[in-house]
């Protein structure tokens, strides 16, 4: 067996530590910290700015993103499964998740403000907005991708649709969920930073914008780099729940 098969995270970190090489190259060049620190700066201002980050800002952005998601698969599952069963409701309601996309999330996350205030909500709802569409779109793709010989065949046996629906269609759209919780996770993190960074009194998009107002680069980096970092995480869960959970996928 090749290296490059025991391994397969090695070309991504040579990758990466091509790019950090780049950057901390052209931090010395431009040697402007405010402009563009460079990575030891932004993690070495990480360290020192540990206490807010991780013990307040940190926190109040996984509450949005837990929420947000929560409410996002909830909302993405049931409209889903509403079209697949109806027509009707395909026709009515696919072209308003399509439109609901092309509303720009900067030009509303203002007025959620106006309506919510600084609470949590008006953060969840940035997140909802941009998290449900891909789980709605690809889990509908998956309910969709299911053979109707298939269906035809289960039901020349005597199954009903209930039975139809989860013996058959459930197994073949889990692959399709757990790919739409994958995109969803990091576009959750990016809209609680995107609803922070224009209405917020705490969360790690607020504490960047706080840090670009004292022009402190590496401060507004940091905060950044703490989203990513939660980001691979949370993709890192997922996909490891989704090798246990569907098993049986020759390719996992």
């Amino acid at each position: 067996m090749k290296k490059g098969m025991r391994n397969p995270n090695l070309p991504a970190a040579i990758l990466v530590f091509a790019l950090l090489m780049v950057w901390q190259g052209a931090a010395m060049g431009i040697d402007a910290a405010y402009i563009l620190p460079s990575p030891v700066q932004v993690l070495v201002r990480l360290w020192e700015l540990r206490e807010p980050l991780f013990k307040a800002h940190l926190p109040a952005t996984m509450s949005v993103v837990a929420v947000g998601l929560l409410i996002s698969v909830v909302l993405g599952l049931g409209l889903a499964v509403l079209m697949d069963v109806s027509e009707t409701a395909e026709k009515a309601l696919y072209p308003l998740i399509i439109a609901s996309q092309t509303i720009p999330t900067t030009a509303l996350a203002p007025l959620f403000v106006l309506w919510f205030g600084y609470t949590i909500w008006s953060k969840v709802l940035v997140t909802v907005l941009i998290t449900f569409f891909p789980i709605t779109i690809t889990v509908f793709d998956g309910f969709k991708s299911v053979k109707k010989e298939m269906e035809e065949l289960l039901f020349t046996f005597g199954a009903d649709k209930r039975q139809i629906f989860f013996k058959l269609k459930v197994p073949a759209v889990l692959p399709c969920f757990f790919s739409a919780i994958k995109m969803a996770v990091p576009l959750s993190i990016i809209g609680a930073a995107i609803g922070e960074w224009l209405g917020a009194q705490s969360g790690l998009g607020y504490f960047s914008r706080r840090m670009m107002t004292q022009l402190d680069g590496a401060g507004v980096f940091a905060p950044i780099l703490l989203l990513s970092v939660a980001a691979m995480v949370f993709v890192a869960f997922v996909s490891a729940l989704e090798k246990r959970l569907i098993h049986w996928r020759s390719d996992l």
